[in-house]
């Protein structure tokens, strides 16, 4: 499998539920995936660490930040900063910073259609 149908996967089990029934097992995932990272997993940490932004638990910021600046740059760049900066602030509309329900509509809305490409084999 590869990891944009891990993604399908986790879409398909948590059916977008931010509530905390999947924090425990989402941020399990995320470590596990952190301390074994896969090449090419980037969009697959992208889904772990989105979902638990959506979620909302600023005790998640350090591990997000871990994903964000600790793998390399491709996971960087798919884990957005503005994730974090909105736990931080409590999802607080800034300069720099939308309203934390339009990122979780974005979030939702870029996964809701969600396919994993054909060819992409890794």
């Amino acid at each position: 499998m590869n990891n944009e149908e891990r993604v399908e996967v986790l879409i398909k089990r948590y059916d977008f539920d931010f509530s905390e029934k999947y924090h425990v097992e989402i941020r399990q995932l995320l470590e596990k995936e952190i301390i074994n990272y896969q090449n090419g997993s980037s969009e697959y940490l992208r889904f772990l660490c989105g979902y638990l932004f959506c979620i909302g638990e600023v005790k998640d910021i350090e591990i997000i930040n871990k994903a964000k600046y600790g793998i390399n740059m491709d996971v960087g760049c798919m884990v957005d900063a503005e994730w974090i900066e909105s736990l931080k602030n409590g999802g607080v509309e800034s300069e720099y910073v939308r309203n934390r329900h339009l990122l979780i509509d974005d979030f939702v809305s870029y996964y809701s259609n969600f396919e994993a490409s054909e060819d992409f084999d890794e």
